[in-house]
């Protein structure tokens, strides 16, 4: 069958990007050769076996072919009871995992009655403002079946601390209950503000929650030491990497210092990374992870627990590269962000609905999302086998480069005083500053190309099918919050935080108070309000 020519933009002609002299490179600045060759690789000590020191090709000896990865999918939105349906609906649909998205009142320690939460509420992820919103966001969940991750930083340790109370009211055995609370806030002050408290406060809360969970919920991850939003606000895959070993080393080296055993605390850290656009850089981003962690767990902290070393991760496809222009190209982009995610040995998954450049996704975009993870999983052969892409001599050497630039800025953070200090001299800011402004001007000048964005544009309307919140539920959420307040026993409630202000005053554990007053039905904003006024808070 005869088909129409179709003239080619000059633009995108092969001949254009092999011309003599202009290098091709990643988005991390690494040069691609034309062809690599087995001679300049050594694959002995660097590669081992996967479930083994230095654990580059993964975490578990037999990796997907015991178990698939975890699949989550962000979700939360408007009051606990619309996130509950939409909870209810992925796990009815094969969802193996929750994690839940807090609206920004919630993250910066407000109640959704204060005025900093005024068109805010419920926005960007759940409303959660007592223990009885958790309640009603979990309702006929069993907390001891699943695992739940929660994005929440700042205000980390009082939404732990209302997950404990709520299975213990469920009946859940807390040695039994696991998740992840994010709890990174090094990167708040780097890449996404949501801090409150100075950033050696923060610190302190960080380590008391290892402390504390070692002893009472020790299935749970601690921390998600979190590359994905430094990668959000610009930096490059080989920033992103060491910026967030950086940070796991920052938080290692505290806890050790607060008398914390890295092989007992070393196990229960996990990691949070973008899984973006460059396929094969991002391959080799997580292989480099895992290999680059384990021997500064071994070699700088004197780690003897094999599992202390195994750098576990989570895995989201690049929100950033979402366009708002013809939104089905998010598909196939996301396909093959998650794709590299999966090759890569990510332990958990989310992939991002195709419509998330414009709202939140609806549910039929997040089932879609979904089915994206369950079809890599279950139809394309990719998790038979472990560490497909190990010997390819790309990929190893791609491997090699970005655990030796990674180290180079570790050498550079050190020599500022580790990353505490380069946050406060705004060295990870500048750095992701420029290479923010290096990609954005390579997309303007056409000299990156984003289908549908600055090539291959088509007239077209906004959806109608986007989800959107109503600004009415702060109304029905301030109605919620006050009946609590009526019901609660005041005089427990002002004990409780009474006692939390005397040991944030201290040097005692504070998680224990922060229990006391979440089961006793002080709210987000009321727990923070106590911390800010013993600490203070930070102003960048």
């Amino acid at each position: 069958m005869a088909t129409r020519a179709t003239a080619i933009p000059k633009l995108f002609i092969a001949e254009s990007v092999t011309e003599k002299g202009k290098k091709i490179q990643t988005d991390s600045g690494i040069e691609i050769r034309q062809q690599y060759s087995p001679s300049e690789l050594d694959y002995g000590k660097k590669l081992g076996n996967a479930g083994e020191f230095p654990f580059t090709r993964g975490v578990h000896p037999s990796m997907y072919r015991s178990k698939l990865w975890t699949m989550r999918q962000y979700a939360g939105f408007g009051t606990a009871k619309q996130s509950n349906e939409r909870y209810r609906y992925l796990l009815a649909n094969g969802t193996t995992g929750l994690s839940v998205a807090f609206d920004l009142p919630t993250q910066m320690g407000y109640d959704s009655d204060h005025a900093m939460a005024e068109g805010e509420v419920g926005k960007v992820g759940v409303a959660i403002d007592t223990l009885a919103d958790l309640e009603t966001l979990f309702d006929g969940i069993a907390l001891q079946d699943i695992t739940t991750s929660m994005t929440i930083n700042a205000t980390a340790a009082i939404l732990l601390c209302m997950y404990v109370a709520l299975a213990k009211r469920q009946g859940a055995n807390l040695k039994n209950i696991s998740g992840t609370i994010q709890n990174d806030i090094l990167k708040e002050y780097i890449a996404r503000g949501t801090y409150i408290y100075p950033p050696r406060q923060s610190m302190r809360l960080v380590t008391d929650i290892f402390s504390w969970c070692s002893e009472n919920v020790p299935s749970w991850n601690t921390i998600s030491i979190s590359g994905y939003h430094i990668r959000e606000a610009g930096s490059t895959a080989v920033q992103e990497l060491a910026f967030t070993v950086a940070n796991a080393r920052e938080y290692v080296s505290a806890a050790v210092r607060a008398g914390l055993s890295v092989d007992r605390f070393g196990p229960r850290l996990s990691f949070f990374f973008n899984a973006h656009n460059d396929f094969f850089e991002e391959v080799a981003k997580f292989r480099a992870a895992r290999r680059l962690w384990s021997s500064i767990m071994k070699d700088e902290f004197g780690a003897t627990n094999p599992d202390a070393m195994k750098l576990r991760f989570h895995a989201q496809t690049g929100g950033s590269t979402l366009t708002a222009q013809q939104i089905d190209n998010n598909v196939p982009r996301t396909t093959l962000q998650a794709l590299a995610a999966v090759l890569g040995g990510c332990q958990s998954l989310h992939v991002n609905g195709k419509d998330e450049a414009l709202a939140l996704p609806t549910e039929e975009s997040a089932r879609l999302a979904l089915r994206t993870q369950q079809i890599i999983g279950f139809e394309s052969g990719v998790a038979e086998t472990v560490d497909p892409l190990a010997g390819s001599y790309f990929v190893e050497s791609l491997t090699d480069e970005m655990e030796s630039r990674a180290r180079e800025y570790l050498a550079k953070i050190n020599s500022l005083g580790g990353a505490v200090k380069a946050i406060e001299l705004q060295f990870y800011q500048n750095e992701i500053a420029e290479s923010a402004y290096k990609y954005q001007k390579a997309i303007d000048e056409k000299e990156k190309i984003i289908v549908g964005v600055n090539a291959f544009q088509v007239k077209e309307q906004l959806s109608d099918e986007l989800l959107r919140v109503d600004e009415a539920l702060r109304t029905e959420q301030i109605a919620r919050l006050q009946t609590v307040k009526k019901s609660r026993n005041a005089q427990a409630v002002k004990s409780a935080l009474q006692n939390l202000r005397s040991a944030a005053k201290g040097t005692e554990n504070v998680i224990p108070d922060i229990l006391q007053a979440v089961e006793a039905y002080a709210t987000v904003g009321e727990i923070s309000d106590v911390l800010r006024e013993v600490w203070g808070e930070y102003k960048s």
